[in-house]
């Protein structure tokens, strides 16, 4: 485990991630100039389209610095906020991250708060200036910026550029002297973590693990803890560009288990993968459940085909578990699904990925909050639809979800910032300056004003203003 690294890459949406990840896997010979492309790890139509990352992608490298071989295993995460969760995921299976930042733009919103994440989870960190190549490029500002964001030295930044190569021998010499290995017990109960899952057609669910002790072998007789299911390990492997099977894996790698699962419902991110003659004597601490933000009912175009969308949303959900759904019926548009997502972004790619994917034309309903109704009789029921209220003279209260905003922008932005927000029932918590140009503001607002907030025409504010805003929500209830 001393030459094994485990890291992964953060940062802000457009600034560069994909592109660096690209030269790490070219420079470390993991893919030949044959087969080099831009944005390999996105394997998906919607990515390329977009040029966004939607999926986390794990691949194992091999590197040899000062005669030694070093084992590699980099995951590559979206940078929009609106998959965060699959950001938290792959924080969990790492010790280290590269946090990018694009010399251009400086530090941003989604920047901060993926470096959160990092530090709750004890990463360590390695500040990565990229884009030092672009003519608008500020290297010596924004180096300013990321020592009093991390409080770090600015000889640990690395200048680098994901599109020319400048600096990727000094990010991977970085990842090898700073990261540490994992710890784990070789000779230890097995005891690994499921981190992501994928359904393949012909061989079921594909789990993606990491090892924290013991080891894992082809043909081993394994038991997934929190659902209790036992399988027969068919088949283990690690994560090159494509799956490279081996007959072992052990405390420290990053891999796969092909168990010929069929139902979604039995594999659970976050789940203890361990033996069933041997099992460890306590399951790993899983990620925190998924808050939905956004809630929006799909239905089929066809009502005879509900169950092959159910069907389609739960192997959906296997490849991204930050998506809940539950039954529900409409008037008008028959049996369907109220959907929870992160955001309208991730709402309108789930819309995209059925049709793709699986050949499934829904309808969409315009997405909306939960509201908690109490009676005068103290009953209390939760109401997802208008049509759901009760009688007003039975009527005690009700309760809508508000959220703690934390809104960061540019100094001269925060009047309109304000100005939008107290328009939308916001009540100011707190406003303090990060650096000389970057404020930070707090406010209570009502869930169901961010959701409007997000789909009435973006025309009200420039592109480069919403671009420097995020939120980071923490729910709560208020009457």
């Amino acid at each position: 485990m001393e030459h094994i690294r485990n890291f992964c890459i953060i940062a802000h949406i457009d600034h560069g991630k994909s592109t660096l990840a690209d030269r790490l896997l070219e420079y470390t010979n993991t893919i030949s100039k044959r087969d080099l492309q831009a944005q390999v790890l996105d394997d998906m139509d919607l990515e390329r389209e977009r040029g966004i990352t939607i999926k986390s992608h794990a691949i194992q490298m091999e590197y040899t610095q000062d005669g030694k071989k070093y084992i590699l295993n980099l995951i590559d995460t979206p940078g929009h906020v609106d998959f965060s969760y699959e950001v938290s995921r792959s924080i969990a299976a790492c010790e280290g991250a590269l946090l990018i930042v694009d010399a251009a733009q400086g530090i941003q919103a989604q920047t901060i708060s993926n470096l959160y994440l990092a530090m709750e989870n004890d990463l360590l960190i390695i500040p990565v200036l990229n884009k030092i190549d672009l003519p608008s490029a500020e290297p010596e500002t924004v180096k300013d910026q990321i020592v009093d964001l991390v409080g770090c030295e600015r000889e640990e930044i690395i200048a680098a550029s994901g599109k020319t190569g400048i600096g990727v021998y000094d990010i991977l010499r970085a990842i090898v002297d700073r990261i540490p290995p994992p710890k784990g017990d070789v000779t230890a109960p097995l005891k690994a973590l499921i981190f992501d899952s994928v359904f393949n057609s012909f061989r079921g669910i594909i789990a993606y693990f990491k090892v924290l002790d013991g080891e894992i072998k082809t043909n081993d007789h394994v038991k997934f803890l929190a659902t209790g299911m036992e399988y027969k390990a068919d088949e283990v492997g690690i994560l090159k560009l494509e799956k490279s099977p081996r007959s072992v894996v052990k405390a420290g790698d990053v891999g796969y288990i092909i168990s010929g699962i069929k139902e979604a419902r039995e594999v659970k991110v976050g789940d203890t993968l361990t033996h069933v003659a041997r099992p460890c004597a306590d399951s790993i601490a899983g990620f925190e459940d998924v808050k939905p933000m956004v809630f929006a009912g799909i239905y089929p175009v066809d009502t005879d085909e509900y169950e092959e969308l159910r069907t389609s949303i739960e192997k959906l959900q296997l490849n991204d578990a930050s998506l809940v759904f539950e039954p529900e019926s409409s008037a008008a548009l028959g049996f369907g699904f109220r959907c929870g997502f992160l955001g309208l972004l991730h709402m309108e790619i789930i819309q995209e990925r059925l049709e793709r994917e699986f050949d499934m034309t829904v309808i969409t309903t315009v997405p909306n909050v939960s509201y908690y109704a109490y009676l005068t009789n103290g009953e209390e029921f939760e109401v997802n639809n208008p049509s759901d209220f009760p009688d007003p003279s039975k009527l005690d209260r009700i309760e809508e979800p508000y959220i703690k905003a934390t809104i960061i922008t540019k100094s001269e932005f925060i009047g309109s910032v304000m100005t939008l927000c107290i328009g939308k029932r916001g009540q100011i918590v707190n406003q303090s300056y990060l650096t000389t140009d970057r404020v930070e503001i707090i406010f209570n607002m009502p869930m169901a004003e961010i959701v409007l907030i997000s789909t009435i025409n973006s025309n009200l504010f420039r592109k480069d203003m919403l671009h420097s805003i995020t939120t980071r929500l923490d729910t709560g209830r208020v009457i």
